[in-house]
Formats: C-alpha cells, sequence, structure tokens
C-alpha cells in the first residue's frame, strides 16, 4: 500500500512498524532482513555498543526553537537521516527500490539505491527529482564497470557509493530457502577482487561526482580514503551480516573521526532505530546516518508510507532529545554531550523497542 496516507494516528513508534511488519512478511523475507552473520555477535554489537553511551544533558538554555535539518552533498535533509542501500526490496514491498525513493522525495533526504534491487537504475533515478545515491557491488571486469558507471552519469544520480565489505558473502545462518539462494550469485567473485586501483577507475569515470567508500571499519583505512581524495567515509559492517566478531560501528567512529581529520563527510550505520542513536552518532562526528533495518520493518509494513510514518516518529524523537540535551541545532553537539556506560539490557536487533507485541522479542 504506496500512497500518501496519513499514518500518524496508526503508527506510534517504529515499534508499532516492526510488529507490523512481523504481520505481513512472510518468514524468509523476515529472516532475511533480521538476520546476521553466523553468531550475529556484530549484529548485537551494533546495538550494544550504541547502548554503552550515556547523554550528559545541559540545562537552562533557551530550546524553544530547535531545527533538526543539515545539509550533505548539497542537498537539504529534514533530519540527519538517510535511508541505507537495501538488495531485493521487491521482497518487501510490490512497489520495490521506488518505495524508498518516493518516501526519500516526500519527508526530505537522499536514498541510497542499490546494484542488486528492482527496477532498474534508470527508472529508479527518474522516478523523483530529488538527490539520490547509487550504490555498487562489482559484478564484472573493468569494462563490465566503465559501462555501468556511463550508466549511472547519464542518468543523472547525485552520488556514486562502492561498497567495500563484501569480498565474500556473509555466513548468514537463520538458513531459509531463500537465504541459501543469495549465497550463489552470478559474478560476484569479482567483489573478491576489487582494490584501490577500482577507486581510482571509478573517480576517473566520474568526473567529479561525489564518491562514498561503504564499509570502512578502522581508521587505517579512513585514512587511506581520504589519501584516495574520497568524498565521503560510509562506516558499515553491513548490519553485522558480514564479518562477524566485528566491533559495534559506533565503537569505531572517534578513531575514524580521527583519521579522516575533517577532508571527507562522515556517514555511519548499524543498529540505529531511535532518534537519540541518531544523535549519539552526530555528538561524536558523524555526518549523517543511515538506516537500513528499520527501513526495512517501515517498508513491511506499510510500504512508501511506512518510511515516511518512519521518519517522522524519528523526527520527533531527535527534536525532543535535542532540547532536553541542551541544543538548537546539530552543529552544537560534541562528545562532551556522551559517556560510556553500562548497557541495562541484552542487545539485539529488536531491544530499543522493549513493548513489541507481535514480533519476537529475543
Amino acid at each position: 500500500m504506496d500512497g500518501t496516507l496519513d499514518l500518524s494516528s496508526v503508527y506510534h513508534t517504529n515499534g508499532d512498524l516492526i510488529d507490523a511488519a512481523h504481520d505481513n512478511l512472510p518468514q524468509d523475507v523476515w529472516d532475511y532482513i533480521c538476520g546476521g552473520a553466523e553468531t550475529e555477535t556484530t549484529l548485537r554489537r551494533n546495538r550494544q555498543s550504541l547502548d554503552c553511551l550515556a547523554f550528559r544533558p545541559r540545562v537552562l538554555r533557551d530550546v524553544g526553537e530547535v531545527d533538526t535539518s543539515t545539509t550533505f552533498l548539497g542537498a537539504k535533509l529534514r533530519i540527519p537521516v538517510m535511508l541505507a542501500p537495501m538488495g531485493a526490496i521487491q521482497r518487501m514491498t510490490p512497489a520495490a527500490a521506488l518505495a524508498p525513493d518516493d518516501a526519500a522525495q516526500r519527508f526530505g533526504t537522499i536514498n541510497f539505491v542499490s546494484s542488486t534491487t528492482a527496477p532498474e537504475l534508470e527508472v529508479t533515478v527518474a522516478n523523483s527529482p530529488h538527490h539520490k545515491c547509487f550504490q555498487i557491488y562489482v559484478r564484472g571486469d573493468n569494462q563490465w564497470l566503465r559501462t555501468l558507471l556511463g550508466r549511472i552519469k547519464a542518468s543523472g544520480y547525485g552520488s556514486v557509493a562502492l561498497t567495500v565489505d563484501s569480498a565474500y558473502y556473509g555466513n548468514r545462518e537463520r538458513l531459509n530457502a531463500y537465504q541459501l539462494a543469495h549465497r550463489e550469485v552470478a559474478g560476484r567473485y569479482w567483489q573478491a577482487r576489487v582494490t584501490w586501483d577500482h577507486v581510482k577507475l571509478i573517480q576517473d569515470e566520474l568526473g567529479g561526482i561525489p564518491f562514498m567508500l561503504k564499509g570502512i571499519m578502522t581508521g587505517e583505512d579512513a585514512v587511506m580514503a581520504v589519501d584516495h581524495k574520497v568524498d565521503v567515509v560510509y562506516i558499515s559492517n553491513h548490519g553485522g551480516r558480514q564479518m562477524d566478531h566485528a566491533l559495534g560501528n559506533i565503537d569505531t567512529l572517534p578513531e575514524i573521526v580521527k583519521a579522516v581529520r575533517g577532508k571527507a563527510r562522515i556517514v555511519i550505520d548499524g543498529g540505529i532505530t531511535r532518534g537519540t542513536d541518531v544523535l549519539k552518532a552526530i555528538a561524536l562526528g558523524a555526518d549523517a546516518v543511515s538506516i537500513g533495518r528499520l527501513q526495512a520493518w517501515a517498508l513491511g509494513a506499510h510500504g512508501a508510507d511506512g518510511v515516511v510514518r518512519c521518519l517522522e516518529i524519528l523526527e520527533r524523537e531527535i527534536h525532543i532529545s535535542m532540547g532536553l540535551l541542551g541544543v538548537t541545532q546539530l552543529d552544537q553537539l560534541n562528545p562532551s554531550y556522551v559517556t560510556r556506560t553500562i548497557p541495562v539490557a541484552p542487545a539485539h536487533e529488536m531491544s530499543a523497542f522493549p513493548h513489541l507485541t507481535g514480533a519476537p522479542i529475543k
């Protein structure tokens, strides 16, 4: 059900959207969205690392007017939250990639278009006029890549992201036929051959279109990205779906901020499901965040309308939390607003929503 519905009286929290997605989606799709690699330690650490940060709010400040907006690569964002690239969106909503694209246009943000989802990249970019980023998995040789980049440029994408954390398909063990089928995809072995030489090739072909590396997890690789004049360092462990036993993403943010030295923009994803999560990332130096699973749950609940409602809920949470922190602009946040602490509950992909009713609570 994609349209322009006002769902504010139906979904009051993003937990409500998760419950609806659980009711709507087949079990194999639900497992595809929720699952991670092997023991799912990385998946849980993404959430746990956020829960290990507490706020240090300031008081007696005039917070009568709060501005949650920002700009990213020249685009105005209503909140510092973008829609992460996801494959196989057609399994979550019949409109496939057009659903998050519609939601991004209506709400006011950037969506990433995955190279592994329907429809064709030209169809999605023509769907709406806002800035969108095309995400690349390499599935062929250099000529294949040049051809793809030519299509991207001709279509008018505002930016391009290369995923670099997927040399091999993560060993995901919430096994079902759908998951097993994704282990063998034509041309996937080319991804294992991607190097910094491909970064140079892509930049040369793009001719100045902003370029991101998605999947940076260490300060060392962030330094190399800056040395290669990458425009955006995108911190991601693929939602815990690739390398198991990696750090939670936000635990890597301070070292990557230090490594980047202000020479590139920084995006982060991984376990971000609350407005408070967004503000923790901004306080520690991220320019914006992206949401993957939360977006998928919203799509499964109510298509494009569900994603718009998801973003509206995040906006309200961000607005309230900024006021309670004592800031009125995102650029007023800095590391002094957060401190390390001990989490109060076990972490899993839905643990930010303790009041779920229909979705399984682990």
